[in-house]
């Protein structure tokens, strides 16, 4: 079982930045900053997706130039609605939408087109509903209205002008409730088909077609931030442009330019294709990329929602949905976390694998993005639409605030790393324990480890009576000097200069980054006996010079022990050290200390046996004896390594 407490602080910053970065993102979406971005990345969507094939249920009438050029006038004359409405109800469609708005009479030929009216039930004329910015009301013909044939051809524009939503139904001003125009004419292709609608949850409005099941549009759904979702709206799923829909022109039709049966069985949409009427309006196909993106006429949008309507009562093609606002907050905490995780774990990596290198992160959080990319694009081809642009930066945020997080976290550590060795140890030394940090801190103190190292002990013999003989400055700048050399050698041979004790010197070699096999150990070892020589060589360099200057002239003992130390931090909040402890430091201790009337000149060097085996055919040497040293029971094997 996972401790709770371990667990937690190794996982400390994912837990807070994960809720804290998501957080942001959450408020900044409920202030609808992505709104615009969500849509625009939905539109990609719908311009990435394969082309699919035309919807041969569906025939579109088109006003183009060709025609108004034709006919000379504009609007088109009743008389030619007429004649055209006539070729088209020979055919037997199963519906027929005009979406023209005719509610005063163009001559000639109103009382032909008042006949075609009456005679033709299966004919559904248009209104609009509400005023907006594209216009006011317009009131439907009224011999469609006494028969009831009429349906709402409002559409509904976004912010950014571009159509992504339909209309099922609207209300009007006075409570009455208007089906939208692809809605009636597809609900009576499906009444013939023996499909009729069924409701599932009055309350919620669920409502079952065929195969589809129909769920309102809710103002925050997808990408939206509290939009106007009055009325029965649902998300648009385009089957296409123009191109994937049978357009014949009025002229075309009125002309028998068809073919035979061209509309037998089918919805036929009567509307203005032509430019200069201005009936088109921007949809996800009209790329932001362009100069002049391209407009879809508002007779093709009501044609993409039939054939929405159709193909999923009778085929169960995927609904477009917007994904609840509670998902999209889960899936930008998810995002979030996995961003968090991703910044964590690599950094974790990074301490134990000294090549994973910052290229190797962004491009881990690149493929993390193009996952999210990618599965955002699969479920949409599902009819789910879920913004991934707040996922994605909750993912990217996440990962840069858990760098800024670990850098602070590095920049406190290298200061702690610095604090305590900047003054004992090489610069390469110091290099080779920035990059073995993992292995030293934890919550930024070095921990305690236990090792193989060379402890070496050095001290001045009869520094006690030289002390008294000389004033306190000079004895200080002469104790000085001896120090300064002393301890270069010590960094020259790689080792740390761990204390000053009085006239001692304790340094270590082999801490703290921790050996691993027995060559490294050895060289430890070399270098602890290497050091004492060169301490040897360098004090007689020293008393030549302090003979000259009337100083006096010293001579040392040495002591160097190899075995098990403890390491760490030693000491209060308010002063600590880095130092080495265990029965190894004292053997070292003890071997510089031993036997004071054991004069062997400048230098006498002792080391235990450990050291011993680690050196021997490396340095001069002498047996001295297996002796039982202060505060030790058991006998330890002295040598001296002879100084030239």
């Amino acid at each position: 079982m996972i401790k709770l407490k371990p667990f937690l602080n190794s996982w400390r910053a994912v837990l807070v930045v994960t809720p804290s970065v998501a957080g942001c993102i959450i408020i900044m979406r409920v202030l609808g900053l992505f709104q615009m971005i969500d849509w625009t990345a939905l539109d990609q969507f719908f311009q990435l997706r394969s082309p699919e094939p035309p919807d041969s249920r569906i025939v579109v009438v088109t006003i183009d130039e060709a025609t108004i050029r034709e006919v000379g006038q504009w609007p088109i004359p009743d008389a030619v609605l007429a004649k055209m409405l006539d070729k088209i109800r020979q055919q037997k469609p199963l519906a027929i939408g005009l979406d023209l708005y005719r509610d005063l009479p163009v001559q000639p030929g109103h009382e032909q087109l008042i006949q075609i009216l009456k005679s033709t039930p299966n004919l559904i004329g248009v209104k609009k509903v509400v005023g907006d910015g594209y216009g006011p009301e317009v009131n439907p013909h009224p011999i469609l209205s006494e028969r009831d044939q009429i349906a709402a051809s409002d559409l509904l524009l976004d912010a950014d002008g571009k159509v992504r939503r339909g209309l099922i139904s609207l209300e009007t001003k006075s409570g009455e409730e208007v089906l939208g125009l692809a809605a009636k004419l597809s609900l009576m292709y499906l009444k013939n088909k023996g499909i009729d609608l069924k409701e599932i949850d009055a309350e919620k409005r669920h409502y079952q077609l065929g195969k589809a099941i129909f769920i309102p549009f809710e103002k925050n759904d997808g990408g939206y931030i509290r939009s106007d979702d009055r009325g029965y709206q649902i998300l648009l799923n385009f089957r296409g442009t123009q191109d994937h829909f049978q357009k014949y022109s009025i002229m075309q039709v009125v002309n028998d330019d068809v073919p035979a049966n061209w509309g037998r069985d089918r919805i036929i949409l009567i509307g203005a294709t032509a430019e200069s009427l201005h009936d088109d309006f921007f949809t996800p196909y009209s790329t932001s990329f362009s100069a002049f993106p391209e407009r879809m006429p508002g007779v093709i949008i009501h044609a993409n929602l039939a054939s929405q309507i159709l193909s999923a009562a009778l085929e169960g093609r995927p609904m477009m949905r917007g994904s609840p606002e509670a998902i999209q907050w889960l899936w930008i905490i998810l995002w979030s976390f996995v961003g968090a995780i991703l910044g964590w774990t690599l950094r974790s990596k990074k301490f134990i694998y000294k090549n994973i290198s910052y290229r190797e992160t962004v491009l881990s959080l690149i493929m993390a993005a193009s996952s999210l990319i990618l599965g955002s694009y699969l479920v949409f081809l599902q009819g789910w639409w879920i913004p991934f642009v707040p996922s994605l930066l909750g993912l990217g945020g996440s990962a840069i605030a858990i760098a800024i997080y670990t850098t602070r976290l590095e920049r406190q550590d290298r200061y702690t790393l610095m604090a305590l060795f900047k003054q004992q140890v090489t610069s390469q030394v110091a290099d080779q324990i920035w990059t073995s940090r993992h292995n030293l801190l934890q919550k930024g103190s070095v921990i305690g480890r236990e090792m193989t190292a060379s402890v070496l002990f050095s001290d001045l013999e009869g520094f006690t009576s030289i002390a008294t003989t000389m004033t306190p400055t000079a004895l200080m700048s002469w104790l000085n000097e001896y120090m300064q050399a002393m301890a270069d050698i010590v960094l020259e041979y790689n080792g740390m200069v761990n204390k000053f004790i009085g006239d001692a010197v304790m340094a270590l070699f082999g801490v703290p980054i921790e050996r691993t096999n027995l060559v490294e150990i050895a060289i430890d070892a070399e270098n602890a006996v290497g050091c004492a020589l060169a301490m040897a060589d360098k004090l007689r360099s020293l008393n030549q010079q302090w003979q000259l200057s009337g100083n006096p002239t010293v001579a040392i003992r040495i002591g160097i022990a190899t075995g098990t130390v403890v390491t760490g931090m030693l000491g209060n909040t308010h002063r600590a050290e880095y130092t080495a402890l265990g029965d190894t430091v004292n053997v070292a201790s003890r071997l510089e200390s031993y036997d004071k009337s054991l004069n062997c000149g400048l230098c006498r060097i002792l080391i235990n046996e450990e050291t011993y085996q680690h050196i021997k055919d490396k340095f001069p040497t002498k047996f001295i004896g297996s002796i039982r040293l202060k505060g030790r029971d058991e006998l330890t094997q002295i040598y001296q390594v002879l100084v030239s």
